[in-house]
């Protein structure tokens, strides 16, 4: 089954975040506290531990959060996700709005592995409901 492994925060953009018990999210905003959040097509990022444990073979000490996600994931693919498909976390109901992004600058990681994964496998949703997601919670698809 899918689940949330962890989700982080971070007060400034362009930083690793911070893993943190739990996050609130309010619809049309994000993440309560998180440097991310607005009314934009990127409120919350999403990335499977599968791709974090791609960059730890490659000899990397990275855990959740280093890549600036907010909510790192397991059991689920998710770049095969469409745009707009959903996911129910908890009591949230996220709509994905973006498959990886453009990195404009090569970011700390990228110098030590000689690669990223975030800008092509992480993704980006918008919240449509809100809630609190904590590690553990299930991930259900909703198409």
């Amino acid at each position: 089954m899918a689940e949330v492994v962890a989700v982080s925060i971070s007060e400034n953009k362009g930083e690793r975040k911070k893993p943190v018990v739990s996050v609130e999210l309010r619809e049309n905003h994000g993440i309560v506290g998180d440097a991310h959040a607005g009314d934009w097509h990127r409120m919350v990022s999403l990335l499977a531990q599968e791709s974090i444990d791609r960059m730890r073979a490659l000899g990397l000490d990275v855990n959740a959060g280093d890549f600036a996600e907010n909510i790192t994931t397991s059991g689920i693919d998710l770049v095969s996700l469409p745009i707009g498909s959903r996911l129910k976390i908890g009591k949230t109901l996220l709509e994905v709005t973006q498959i990886g992004k453009e990195c404009h600058n090569r970011c700390a990681i990228y110098y030590q592995a000689g690669d990223c994964v975030m800008p092509k496998e992480g993704i980006f949703v918008k919240v449509l409901e809100p809630g609190v997601i904590r590690a553990g919670d299930g991930i259900l698809t909703v198409l």
